[in-house]
């Protein structure tokens, strides 16, 4: 049983959001951290700190097309008295053997290219004729002759102060300089550095996979045709784009009937793959709730620490909730109410915060902030419940969306932000600051 399962009274005891939240975070733990390929580790969370073993760059380079040079060789050019030098060959960028600038010279020099021994600036090919007595070279002209022509003269129209267009050895970051902070989710920027520093491989804790199972026998998938009785299954779709939101790789399953062996057979069957499993549905106290009596006997749930509890939250919507641990490894589940509403709340609140303390950071919330009740008419809520209401944010006021029943999907599309109304407070009049939750 999970952790704080201790202190519930029994099926009759309510518990608190934060007693739910609690107990879910202290029984996940983050996942063992592994050794991944650089686009494998996109996403995962850095479990160490990375140095720098090589300066970036490694070495002096051009920013431009143009012309390496010494200082005193272009000091006073102008359009009218141009310095004219003498170009002695090509640098081209991965260029291992360097030509020699001396006085009175020039090398013609490629973006990225190494900087020439002698040389101590560079002079972009527009300030030049590019060799070819012409006057200044400019557009697309400049582009296509830089990297061009034969040795000759080159006529340089301005002077350049020492290092112009240089790119420093190090300016970048230095070798031993800490490249990324233990905690550090990977994306783009962060794969590309650890790249350019020479890093094949990183360790990481790994993404987490979460399986999502819709339950109901009135579920169909979309695409099909509609029955009498019968919805299409939304909740999957939603949970699971909501899992890789979060930071998972999540797999979703077509929903299962109402039937607890089938059921169980089906979530014994996804426990291979799954570092958490979220259940939508059949949590509540009807007849044909059957999440309960298939989790009852899944895996190991005689084994110390094994089992699921299925609670009562004092919170609107998503009253029932489940949680605990099941199979041979407790793979935590937590397992949410059906109404389409009622289940995306609950993700926002539990699922997500165990995802992200499954990848092992720190900060597993959504950010939080105080926003105006910008509202037609008072908001009420149940006494003794924290409801979470929809609403759209922006410039410091929020906006309900739709009204609180669990079933309004359309609403909750438009929305970007839940209004949090706590438990002593039952009705909230416009105008009134209250605590928003930011949906990203």
């Amino acid at each position: 049983m999970s952790s704080a399962a201790t202190r519930a009274t029994g099926p009759d005891h309510l518990w608190s959001v934060d007693e739910h939240l609690e107990d879910i975070l202290t029984t996940v733990r983050p996942l063992e951290p592994i050794e991944l390929n650089l686009l494998d580790a996109q996403g995962c969370v850095l479990v160490e700190d990375v140095t720098v073993p090589v300066s970036l760059p490694p070495f002096d380079n051009s920013s431009m097309d143009g012309y390496a040079v010494r200082v005193a060789d272009v000091a006073g050019a102008s359009e009218e008295f141009p310095a004219v030098l003498d170009v002695v060959g090509d640098v081209a960028a991965g260029q291992a053997d360097l030509l020699h600038v001396g006085p009175g010279q020039a090398a013609r020099i490629m973006t990225g290219a190494p900087l020439p021994p002698g040389a101590e600036t560079v002079v972009p090919v527009e300030w030049t004729d590019g060799g070819l007595g012409e006057g200044p070279v400019t557009g697309m002209r400049a582009r296509s002759l830089a990297p061009e022509g034969a040795e000759g003269h080159v006529h340089v129209y301005r002077s350049a102060q020492a290092r112009a267009h240089v790119r420093a050895t190090g300016s970048d970051v230095k070798a031993g300089d800490r490249a990324l902070e233990a905690g550090t989710v990977l994306g783009p920027p962060q794969i590309g550095l650890l790249a350019a520093i020479g890093r094949g491989t990183v360790r990481v804790r790994p993404r987490p996979r979460v399986v999502v199972l819709s339950t109901g026998s009135e579920l169909v998938q979309p695409d099909e045709q509609l029955g009498s009785g019968q919805i299409y299954d939304s909740n999957s779709f939603a949970l699971t784009a909501a899992a890789r939101d979060a930071g998972a790789i999540a797999y979703r399953v077509g929903a299962v009937a109402d039937d607890a062996e089938t059921l169980r057979s089906t979530i014994e069957d996804q426990l291979v793959r799954a570092d958490l499993m979220v259940t939508t549905g059949g949590v509540s106290v009807g007849a044909y709730d059957v999440v309960k009596e298939a989790l009852s006997h899944v895996g190991d749930e005689d084994e110390e620490g094994g089992g699921v509890e299925f609670r009562k939250l004092a919170m609107q919507p998503g009253k029932p909730q489940g949680f605990g641990s099941i199979g041979p490894d407790h793979t935590p589940l937590l397992a949410l109410p059906g109404n389409p509403v009622s289940s995306y709340v609950s993700f926002e609140l539990f699922v997500r915060p165990a995802i992200r303390a499954l990848m092992g950071l720190d900060d597993v919330h959504r950010p939080t902030t105080r926003a105006t009740l910008t509202a037609g008419n008072a908001l009420t809520s149940p006494k003794g419940r924290r409801q979470f209401l929809r609403g759209t944010y922006a410039d410091g006021a929020v906006t309900p969306v739709g009204g609180a029943g669990s079933h309004l999907v359309a609403a909750l599309a438009h929305a970007d932000a839940l209004i949090v109304v706590p438990e002593d407070v039952e009705s909230v009049e416009p105008g009134t600051e209250v605590e928003v939750v930011l949906l990203g």
